[in-house]
């Protein structure tokens, strides 16, 4: 008598979300062994963060206020990997969104590509997650020199 094997349940994305549902374990490459593994937003968040911060041409990470109380937390060793970076992480997916600022004159849109591509990689390839988007949102750019108040000589004294 043969037995009937009952469907797979189908995992439907909850309204208004980009992956498939919140990530309980991983699967296992030794039929013996048990155990779960489960793996926070926030390290997916920060392997974004760093995989971002290589890209040639990404000044920082982060709108202005972020960026403000970034500048303190560095200012004290206490950096914010996360920082300019919102994630979704299901069982099987990720979903990423990161905000930066180009370093001119970079291309803004290569920069972008470059971040797209190693942040999808970097969740890929360290979490084992399939990346479903990464969404890159450029909110400034810096220009050299902006930061250098003293190199500029004071007309007055």
């Amino acid at each position: 008598m043969a037995t009937e094997e009952k469907p797979a349940a189908s995992v439907a994305a909850p309204r208004g979300s980009r992956v498939d549902r919140a990530f309980t374990g991983s699967a296992t490459t030794a039929a013996d062994t048990a155990g779960k593994t489960t793996i926070a937003d926030s390290v997916v968040a920060k392997v974004a963060g760093i995989a971002a911060r290589e890209v040639s041409g990404v000044y920082a990470l982060g709108g202005g206020g972020a960026r403000a109380f970034g500048a303190i937390r560095d200012a004290i060793n206490a950096t914010d990997l996360t920082q300019g970076v919102k994630v979704e992480v299901g069982e099987t997916q990720a979903a990423a969104d990161l905000t930066i600022v180009v370093e001119y004159p970079a291309p803004i849109q290569e920069v972008a590509d470059q971040v797209r591509t190693r942040v999808a990689g970097a969740i890929s390839r360290l979490v084992g997650l399939e990346v479903v988007e990464v969404n890159v949102d450029v909110n400034d750019i810096h220009i050299p020199g902006d930061d250098d108040d003293d190199s500029t000589p004071s007309r007055v004294s």
